[in-house]
Order: structure tokens, then C-alpha cells, then sequence
């Protein structure tokens, strides 16, 4: 990748749409809003499909996130994948998906890394590339 940025963001809304609870496993649907500062100023919305295991323990995710806002200075919107296949270990992915880019940021693409501390703050490192 070409540039690295990197910040935080506070989730600002959390909101269950649709629960689907079934012996073994319980499939929900959320809305998520977030605010980020550093690199990446701005907000974003997150549409996410999420399982629990029988346990009630994180099974797996899927997500779409538009954000819309500044990259280093850069106006514009572009839309993230993400990608968690599991709670054994797997690794979560989430990428710029490429073609959403808009305004300045025409063209991204790129690998966006989230870390949550113990306190649960929320921190990002986004490798990308503007073509």
C-alpha cells in the first residue's frame, strides 16, 4: 500500500433491528454510528449481520460500513467490508471496497485494521492507496 493512517473512533449509536434467536445459535442485525478523529475525520454507518454460538459467545460477522468525512484531509466517502469468520482464532478482515470511493477519494482501496484495548477504546491503522 502506498499511504498508513491511523486514529480512533467512538461508537455513538448501537441499535439491534432484528433478533433471530434458535437452539445452537442466535443471528442478529444491528446499525452501528461511529466518530472518528486522527486520519480519518468523520462519521460513519455500519450495517451488521452477527451470530452468537449456543453459548451465547461471538460466533461470526459480516458488515458493510459507508464512511463519509476527510482521509488526511481528503473530502469524500468510500464503504468497508468487514469479515469475521469465527471465534477460534480466525483472523477479521475488512477492506476498502474498491469502485465506492467518491469526492477525494475517487479510487481507494486498501486494508483497514481495528483494535479494541482492555478499556475498550477503539483505535484504527488504514494502509491505502488513491488512484
Amino acid at each position: 500500500m502506498g499511504s498508513r493512517t491511523s486514529g480512533a473512533f467512538e461508537l455513538t449509536a448501537f441499535e439491534p433491528e432484528e433478533t433471530d434467536e434458535q437452539p445452537g445459535s442466535t443471528v442478529g442485525r444491528v446499525r452501528i454510528t461511529k466518530d472518528f478523529t486522527g486520519g480519518l475525520t468523520g462519521t460513519s454507518l455500519v450495517r451488521m449481520f452477527s451470530v452468537m454460538d449456543g453459548e451465547g459467545g461471538p460466533a461470526a460477522y459480516v458488515a458493510v460500513e459507508r464512511f463519509t468525512g476527510a482521509l488526511d484531509g481528503r473530502q469524500g466517502s468510500f464503504v468497508l467490508q468487514h469479515s469475521a469468520p469465527g471465534s477460534q482464532g480466525e483472523r477479521l478482515a475488512i477492506r476498502v471496497v474498491a469502485g465506492t470511493g467518491s469526492g477525494g477519494l475517487t479510487g481507494i482501496t486498501g486494508t483497514f485494521e481495528l483494535n479494541v484495548d482492555e478499556q475498550g477504546a477503539h483505535t484504527y491503522v488504514l494502509e491505502y492507496e488513491l488512484g
